[in-house]
């Protein structure tokens, strides 16, 4: 639970809302273990992406309280995931509170859509993230149709972001790539949501990125071998020359003296 109590000053008093507990789950468990796997992916990636900064701070699964009428009747469960841009990222939350983030709201929202919620993604949530949260951009998923759509705020509305040739949807906010990825997460092989570089490079999770390092230390271990090897290789080579020429210069030596002594 989180408790919050008001004080602002009017016409010289002093004006108390009572603490209002906003709760930090609902109790209602994700759609499916993908869901759930799917949420911890693009957290664990974008924290991989922005490693070092903690000026952003990305959630999943989260509630975000914007007033207090929606905090003391919260009607809708929080985004699958989200990122808010400079914010004070050092600290982690229960919730999303926009009156004690200065009024922040999310710059990306990312909802997983599933038979219970796709309506309400597609339509009430997303009249929402538009009209009062302001929410730069907005993508939707659909792990069952592997349909990926997303929106950007143009002019105070959202207008539909336009795919590449791969089906992917670039973030301006976050400056990557939205995409598609077939492979292995937690042990599940399946279909998943990934961020990619504007290059076009998986943004790898932390033990991808742990396990490219050991790769490239294994690869860069073994051209350290071979240039050792080949070294070697060199160095017996030009020992070999060396016991070549001496054996030569000892037979050119040995006929001088035999020509010599036949002279005498």
């Amino acid at each position: 639970m989180v408790a919050q109590t008001e004080k602002f000053t009017k016409n010289f008093g002093i004006i108390t809302v009572p603490a209002v507990e906003l709760p930090t789950e609902d109790g209602e468990p994700l759609e499916s273990s993908w869901h759930r796997s799917e949420i911890n992916l693009l957290i664990e990636s974008i924290k991989m992406h922005l490693r070092g900064r903690q000026d952003y701070y990305a959630g999943g699964n989260m509630f975000i309280y914007f007033n207090l009428q929606q905090a003391r009747r919260p009607s809708y469960r929080g985004p699958d995931f989200f990122v808010a841009l400079g914010v004070d990222g050092s600290y982690p939350r229960g919730a999303w509170v926009v009156w004690l983030e200065g009024g922040k709201y999310p710059d990306v929202i990312v909802e997983l859509l599933s038979p219970s919620t796709a309506h309400e993604d597609l339509t009430t949530k997303r009249e929402l993230y538009e009209s009062i949260f302001r929410t730069p951009e907005y993508f939707c998923y659909d792990p069952d149709a592997h349909i990926l759509r997303g929106w950007r705020l143009v002019d105070m509305e959202y207008d539909e972001i336009k795919p590449n040739e791969r089906g992917w949807l670039w973030s301006k906010r976050l400056r990557l790539w939205l995409g598609l990825w077939n492979g292995k997460y937690l042990e599940e092989d399946d279909t998943w949501l990934r961020f990619y570089t504007k290059n076009g490079e998986l943004v790898p999770t932390f033990g991808e990125f742990e396990q490219k390092r050991a790769e490239q230390e294994r690869q860069r271990a073994e051209q350290e071998h071979q240039r050792a090897e080949q070294e070697r290789q060199r160095a017996e080579q030009e020992r070999q020359r060396a016991e070549r020429a001496e054996a030569e210069l000892a037979r050119l030596r040995e006929r001088l003296r035999e020509q010599d002594t036949k002279l005498t």
